[in-house]
């Protein structure tokens, strides 16, 4: 198969290793912001007869979305075959229902762009949390990549005798998941969440556990006040400083250095979201996603 992957310029170091799972081709999209603040965007690479796959990792997806249509459009009118989309860390979301009034329902919304765009979408261990599956809100194939077994492995390679702490209840399959495949006891946190920043979080008793090493696990780290009370809080109870993983890497202002100011003994992400964190490459289980994703 025919088939070149474009990129955005910060997602290149994905996007290669991507292209070399993929044994494709790749190439950069060249983008230009005119004074006005409108967006110009080149493909920079013959796309006639191929297949195209672009890939753009969705944080700080204002800025980002209408040079991704305009480039999957150009894709489609110079001759693509097929037009999909890798996005590591799929954004809008957290909106799944009108919590107030008036509110617009921006995952629906956002699916609805894409889905007129794409083929198909590949992503990494969507925030799906009223929806039970990516086509209940995308009009096009989906298909998830899964980020536990490899955080599994890395925690196994790197992390002697661990305790892993999810943020809270909701997320106990998925830490019960990755506690089981590195052979490590496990437990959830407590949260009430106030606010964006005003998090509060208490741990169960770790007492049995008080000999491992408490490693922090959650999908999405943005404002990082979770990690940062979970920090503190394994602290107080006399566990060492925790190791903290987080899938993609958002990090909004200065949450990543208040994380490891907060005395995180050490910082990991995956490389959803391109960051000075990653540590944990997810890029297999995508081109495998992908390649699933084409033969279907």
């Amino acid at each position: 198969m025919n088939r070149i992957v474009l990129h955005f310029p910060e997602d290149e170091q994905f996007a290669r290793h991507l292209a070399g799972a993929l044994e494709a081709a790749h190439a950069p999209l060249a983008l230009h912001r005119f004074p006005d603040g409108e967006s110009l965007v080149r493909l920079d690479a013959e796309v006639g007869d191929r297949t195209v796959v672009i890939s753009c990792s969705l944080a700080h997806a204002d800025e980002k979305t209408l040079p991704l249509l305009f480039a999957a459009c150009a894709a489609r009118e110079l001759g693509a075959r097929g037009v999909y989309l890798v996005a590591p860390y799929l954004a809008y979301l957290r909106q799944d229902r009108r919590f107030k009034a008036g509110e617009a329902v921006t995952s629906r919304s956002y699916a609805r762009l894409l889905s007129a765009a794409f083929d198909g979408l590949v992503t990494v261990d969507p925030h799906l949390h009223r929806y039970r599956a990516l086509e209940e809100i995308y009009g096009i194939p989906t298909r998830i990549a899964h980020a536990a077994p490899l955080i599994a492995q890395w925690v196994a390679d790197e992390v002697q005798r661990p305790l892993l702490i999810g943020p809270d209840v909701e997320s106990t399959q998925w830490v019960a998941e990755v506690a089981a495949s590195c052979g490590a006891p496990f437990t959830t946190l407590e949260k009430v969440r106030r606010g964006d920043r005003d998090v509060e979080v208490s741990l169960p008793d770790v007492s049995p556990w008080r000999d491992r090493q408490p490693v922090l696990i959650d999908d999405i780290v943005s404002s990082a006040r979770t990690m940062i009370e979970a920090v503190r809080g394994v602290q107080r109870v006399g566990l060492p400083p925790p190791v903290c993983i987080g899938v993609h890497a958002l990090f909004a202002a200065r949450a990543y250095a208040d994380l490891v100011a907060s005395g995180a003994a050490r910082v990991a992400t995956c490389d959803t979201v391109p960051h000075v964190s990653n540590r944990i490459s997810i890029v297999q289980p995508v081109a495998r996603a992908l390649d699933d994703l084409l033969a279907g």
